[in-house]
């Protein structure tokens, strides 16, 4: 029997997450603390008391859900929860997995991601594209969907979430193309994002550049807990190599599926989704019957996956 843990992306973000966890627990406000120092600006202010429309700015919702899965993780580590023999994060939760795993320092880490954020916002001008969840269809079909609508626009799938969940990426003409045209391609649903940049597709080349020459900046070592990357589906325990992944996943679909597969081939079978949110949970019960799923977001659902010796 062998434990997981993931880390969520963007969109698992919200005013007031983990405020019950950091009154009964000091090291989730430490956390903060560190990563305001990092930054110059108080993250734990914007995380607790808002706006939302700043919690949502890439460059502040990136370190900000980097923080919060440390600070689950500090006190899983706190409490003694068994140690995962893998772990694997969605997108930005990639860099969450890789400061858990000991590759990355927290610190570096949450500078970067607050730079990705930054690199990704300006590689599009605001408005010029758009993400937009493609439900019911299957993945060659939401290919085809976007290879069928694109004319000459830039439009791919990138977020395979789950079976049946798909993410698109591109020009907003061509992403409104395509969630105009999805029922008749036989999807159940198209639902345009509320997103201000459009990740993972070939627009964020710019983005990709200058986090390949900020990466180069950062030590990285080799993580002491397998880490599966997006991009690849791999594990990768050569700096140089985890450099070359995180910067092709910033344009380069999130294949998540695949990856919550391998880790169930690799012997997992119980799964902890370390962050603010369920979203991960979700998606991993629609992905494998093999492996159980739980959320670790406040004291309740920590005692519970404790107290069951997770589950």
């Amino acid at each position: 029997m062998s434990l997981a843990f993931v880390f969520p992306g963007q969109g698992s973000q919200s005013i007031g997450m983990l405020d019950a966890m950091a009154t009964e627990y000091s090291i989730v406000k430490e956390t903060f603390q560190q990563a305001s120092e990092a930054l110059a600006q108080d993250l734990w202010a914007i995380v607790s008391a808002g706006p939302q429309e700043t919690l949502n700015q890439t460059e502040n919702t990136q370190p900000a859900m980097l923080a919060a899965g440390v600070a689950v993780w500090r006190v899983w580590q706190e409490r003694g929860g068994e140690q995962p023999v893998m772990m694997a994060g969605h997108s930005l939760g990639e860099y969450t997995a890789l400061v858990c795993a000991g590759s990355l320092d927290f610190t570096d880490a949450i500078t970067l991601v607050r730079d990705r954020g930054q690199f990704m916002q300006s590689a599009v001008p605001a408005g010029q594209g758009a993400m937009a969840a493609i439900l019911g269809l299957k993945d060659d079909a939401v290919r085809g969907l976007c290879e069928q609508v694109a004319e000459g626009d830039v439009l791919s799938a990138v977020n395979f979430n789950s079976p049946g969940q798909v993410v698109i990426a591109g020009t907003a003409a061509a992403v409104e193309r395509a969630v105009a045209q999805a029922s008749e391609a036989g999807a159940k649903r198209a639902v345009t994002l509320p997103v201000s940049v459009p990740s993972h597709c070939a627009l964020m080349h710019p983005a990709a550049e200058n986090m390949a020459k900020r990466l180069a900046e950062v030590t990285i070592h080799p993580p002491g807990i397998r880490v599966v990357h997006n991009a690849d589906v791999f594990i990768h325990d050569e700096a140089d190599a985890i450099r070359a992944v995180l910067v092709q996943q910033i344009e380069q679909p999130v294949r998540w599926v695949e990856s919550v597969q391998h880790l169930v081939a690799n012997g997992v079978d119980r799964i902890i989704e370390c962050g603010p949110g369920r979203v991960l949970m979700g998606l991993n019960k629609r992905i494998t019957k093999d492996a159980k799923t739980v959320a670790v977001y406040d004291p309740s659902s920590l005692d519970k996956a404790l107290a069951e010796g997770v589950f």
